[in-house]
């Protein structure tokens, strides 16, 4: 086990941070560029995560271009946003038909750009843009990304149709070739991008995740899916780690013994990488000088204050006090939120809770990461489990496009149709669908679903109308559990949205943003949950006390916004 210095020394030019929601990306990747600029090194940190709170932790106002971090002579860093670059993107390629096409033809192609796709691309346009220019990068000697590069993308970018004429070819059938028509013209330097992650001598991927096992089985496929592609140059940093139990501190020996488990059974695939320990952190690693200490250890704080510290437990409830308060024999609860939050265990309990009290519920989730407990539906006679699982849908729904889109194409359009229907955006059209057939059972009982990470979760709500349009190019109706979507999440009779999180800084601001997208497409959170809350707890560990004091600050920040606050205590049992 080497430590985060130890590779650093040897640091190739480009780094890349990827992993689950909420294990630390970008506190890690700023404390590494942190780490750099203090050598003496020129470094250059760059986000390109739509939920980036790179601003928050760093303290400063960045754009898209460099911008000096305060506190550190050789840091600058920069946001990539993802949505502006879209946009961007959207006009590049609709510009020149504008005035040249019909209206109904640029607005066809404006839809066709309007999905999770584009955002995707055009944000690997940005990035790629910058790993290929080697003037506008020339005077840094490391430039480190908070976020990496999904298999996805890369998948996608290797598509051959991708690099075909495809707004002269195409039939107005496929699904996801439109959002990658403004590439063209761009080969040599995605080329060029794509064999710069591939090569150790300069570029190295930093896989992510804390002591958990669920975080590391899916930094695991993370890895096994970039090695497909080509990437093999990756290590592992386990974030977050407790590094001795306290004495007569029951909740410190439970997290301990929970990943001292974990740790010891890191999954085969990641183990034959290097890795590296980062100690849990008592605050939030705000600022220059916190983020030196995350990578040393080293904190300034007073755990001697939390002795005093007390929560005021009044208008919060517990779980059990909110399934009193929902009391639902018919209707949707979706458990929503950032990553690594908790969703599938909050989303678990809330279903059992209601069926033991007569309620037929079906539980369900669109999340591949997930980990549902199907014995539960033996145990609970009002209980049914499943999953949507994407790769039969996906298959599924080719067939169906292909029976009746493909019908009416020649050979070659066939052939075209058959490769657009093998990118991984098929796979998004194909789990909506499925998503809003199991809301569509929810006029007879309970739906209880724990749903994607929150930017898959908001692309699959705003893609509502936009799939309506879809979905009526590729068959003759629109089904009605499509039709009546929107309108039935948009009433709070019918769905209860919550909102889970975890009470620390960034996973409060992406729920909060989350909350905001919602709220501008017509839903309203019926409440939050904080997970994995220290609040109500006793602890003597002298970190743990920390974190609880550290706390206070993010339950009062919910408190102002949520009509329901909802605190779940850490889990003392060591299961």
């Amino acid at each position: 086990m080497k430590t985060m210095k130890e590779l650093l020394a040897k640091a190739p030019r480009f780094l890349f941070f990827t992993g689950k929601g909420g294990v630390g990306k970008t506190s890690l990747s700023s404390a590494t560029a942190v780490a750099l600029a203090d050598q003496g090194k020129t470094t250059l940190l760059v986000s390109t995560d739509p939920a980036s709170n790179l601003d928050q932790v760093l303290g400063i106002k960045l754009g898209g271009r460099p911008t000096p971090v305060h506190g550190t002579e050789n840091l600058w860093a920069l946001n990539i946003d993802p949505r502006r670059a879209a946009a961007l993107y959207r006009e590049k390629v609709v510009g020149p038909y504008r005035g040249v096409l019909p209206d109904a033809a640029v607005a066809e192609i404006e839809e066709q750009l309007s999905g999770a796709c584009t955002v995707e691309i055009a944000a690997f346009d940005e990035f790629s843009r910058l790993m290929t220019d080697t003037t506008s990068l020339s005077e840094f000697e490391h430039v480190v990304f908070d976020t990496a590069p999904t298999g996805h993308t890369l998948r996608l970018l290797q598509l051959p149709a991708a690099w075909k004429g495809y707004l002269e070819s195409s039939s107005g059938n496929a699904s996801c070739l439109g959002p990658m028509s403004g590439l063209q013209g761009q080969r040599e330097q995605f080329a060029a991008t794509l064999a710069a992650l591939t090569d150790a001598d300069i570029t190295q991927l930093v896989l992510v995740a804390r002591p958990d096992p669920h975080a590391l089985a899916e930094a695991e496929r993370t890895s096994i899916d970039l090695e497909s592609l080509g990437v093999h140059n990756q290590y592992l940093a386990i974030n977050a780690v407790l590094e001795e139990a306290e004495q007569k501190d029951p909740v410190a020996e439970a997290m301990y013994l929970r990943q001292a488990d974990a740790l010891a059974n890191i999954p085969n695939e990641l183990q034959k990488f290097l890795s590296v320990r980062i100690s849990l952190s008592p605050i939030t690693p705000l600022g220059v000088p916190a983020l030196r200490g995350l990578l040393e250890s080293e904190y300034e704080f007073s755990p001697e204050q939390s002795d005093v510290a007390t929560w005021d437990a009044n208008d919060t409830l517990n779980l059990p006090e909110l399934i009193d308060f929902l009391d639902m024999k018919s209707g949707v609860i979706m458990t929503m939120g950032k990553g690594g939050v908790g969703k599938t265990t909050i989303a678990s309990r809330i279903a059992v809770e209601l069926s033991r009290r007569g309620a037929n519920v079906h539980l369900t989730t669109t999340d591949p990461a997930a980990h549902l407990d199907f014995a539960l539906a033996d145990k609970y006679r009002n209980l049914r489990v499943s999953r949507i699982d994407p790769v039969v849908e996906t298959n599924r729904y080719r067939r169906e496009v292909m029976a009746q889109a493909g019908s009416q194409l020649d050979e070659e359009g066939r052939r075209l149709l058959e490769e657009d229907l093998r990118s991984p955006c098929t796979e998004e059209i194909a789990v909506f669908r499925a998503f809003a057939r199991v809301v569509d059972e929810a006029r007879n009982s309970v739906v209880v679903i724990d749903t994607a990470p929150t930017g898959h979760t908001i692309l699959l709500l705003d893609a509502t109308e936009a799939y309506h349009r879809e979905v009526s190019r590729t068959q003759s109706s629109v089904p009605d559990e499509v039709r009546f979507l929107l309108p039935r999440l948009r009433d709070p009779h019918f769905t209860r949205i919550m909102i889970v999180t975890l009470p620390e800084a960034t996973p409060i601001q992406e729920a909060d943003d989350l909350r905001k997208d919602l709220e501008r497409a017509g839903i309203k959170p019926y409440a939050w949950v904080i997970n994995q809350s220290l609040a109500s707890l006793v602890v003597n560990h002298p970190v743990l006390k920390a974190k609880r004091l550290n706390e206070f600050q993010y339950l009062r920040q919910v408190q102002a916004i949520s009509p329901r606050m909802v605190i779940v205590p850490m889990e003392i049992s060591r299961s």
